[in-house]
């Protein structure tokens, strides 16, 4: 997994792209696609800030920094959609199942079993969408 270490070559928003694509994937250009119509500044905000500065500085690898997000979001409670984009980040930057899981409860003892519950529920659609169980594999 490449890091996106501060490069005096490239613009935040070239290093905000480059960054979004791999970590986020589809998933973050949806986003970003979706405020065109109402919000393109916001957009190009969401690649400078978080990919172009902060994802990108040295200090953390993208594996810890997905957990710390992941932590966070659930924590919060109210942010499912952003959540489960994290998640699928979680994934790409080759976060297990597992790690994501125990992050996520984890989050129960800081913000509460409601907390942690409606983030499992989040965890459970994204992985249930990424990793389908065939027909064979039940029976």
């Amino acid at each position: 997994m490449t890091q996106y270490y501060q490069n005096a070559d490239e613009s935040r928003l070239e290093r905000g792209k480059r960054a979004l694509a791999e970590i986020d994937g589809q998933a973050g250009n949806n986003v970003v696609a979706a405020l065109a119509d109402i919000a393109p500044d916001f957009a190009r905000y969401l690649f400078e800030f978080p990919f172009g500065d902060i994802y990108s500085r040295p200090g953390l690898e993208l594996r810890a920094r997905e957990i710390a997000t992941i932590a966070a979001l659930t924590a919060m409670g109210n942010a499912a959609p952003q959540l489960k984009v994290h998640i699928e980040a979680g994934l790409n930057v080759g976060l297990t199942r597992d790690e994501i899981t125990e992050t996520i409860m984890q989050m129960a003892v800081y913000a509460g079993f409601p907390a942690a519950l409606n983030g499992l529920f989040a965890a459970k659609e994204v992985f249930a969408a990424r990793f389908p169980v065939q027909r064979e594999q039940v029976a």
